[in-house]
């Protein structure tokens, strides 16, 4: 079975209520009639009542950039899955470098997080990636790999059914450096071979991203290589017209 591609833009600490509005409709006007692509946004957890309202209508689904792992209860300052659900949130960031990095988030916390969105019936995406000084020891396969165990060891392969990876290299994410199509691809079919060894069917369904400075120049020949599905897109789907070429690239790529 062909993967159907997904296109997602993370807005990270970015927008305003009219910056949301202005944003979805344009998107709206510029992916009218694009078919074949999955396409989402994960604006801030702030403006999920605005987008959702704006995105009536359209095919683009809603995400989120964070969830906690708990429900309800004396969490000051988190989110649970049930209010994400409340705005109808269906894609949710987990593990991004930044929050690794920032927020020391750990593997096993992201594993938590990850199952959390399961339980709930949401969609996680999960951020995995290797930093410079990782790329260059040559330790891009123990990283990602590490990061996957974390589920795979917790809550089994089948647990990646339905789920999203996004690989992003994290020396490549707003710096301007994007991984080549070949290099990004090799580390995809590693991701995806990892899986294989606990559970092929599930492997093959899986969505991986390629996240890290991904743009309406490169985008193309990046959804050429066989195991990319896609891409988690962060400082171009704050445009438009560039993030409108992206998922038209990963359209015509894919079908």
């Amino acid at each position: 079975m062909a993967r159907r591609p997904l296109v997602m833009g993370n807005w990270k600490l970015n927008g305003s209520k009219a910056f949301t509005n202005t944003l979805i409709q344009d998107l709206k006007t510029e992916l009218a009639g694009v078919e074949g692509c999955d396409v989402a946004i994960a604006p801030p957890v702030m403006y999920l009542a605005e987008a959702e309202a704006a995105l009536v209508g359209s095919d683009i689904a809603l995400g989120a950039q964070n969830v906690d792992v708990n429900v309800q209860g004396a969490f000051t300052g988190d989110i649970s899955t049930d209010m994400l659900k409340d705005f109808g949130a269906k894609y949710i960031i987990i593990g991004h470098s930044e929050r690794r990095t920032y927020h020391k988030e750990s593997d096993e916390f992201i594993a938590k997080k990850f199952a959390a969105l399961k339980q709930a019936g949401l969609v996680p995406v999960l951020c995995i990636g290797e930093s410079e000084a990782e790329n260059e020891a040559g330790k891009t396969e123990e990283v990602c790999a590490r990061q996957i165990d974390a589920v795979l060891n917790t809550l089994g392969a089948e647990a990646f059914n339905g789920a999203v990876i996004a690989y992003e290299p994290i020396w490549a994410i707003g710096t301007g450096k994007s991984a080549t199509p070949a290099q990004a691809q090799a580390v995809h079919a590693f991701i995806r071979g990892h899986i294989a060894k606990q559970d092929k069917a599930v492997a093959e369904q899986v969505i991986i991203q390629y996240g890290g400075s991904v743009n309406d120049a490169n985008a193309a020949e990046l959804f050429t290589q066989p195991d990319i599905d896609g891409a988690l897109v962060g400082g171009a789907s704050l445009k438009a017209p560039a993030f409108a070429v992206i998922v038209k690239a990963a359209a015509k790529a894919k079908n």
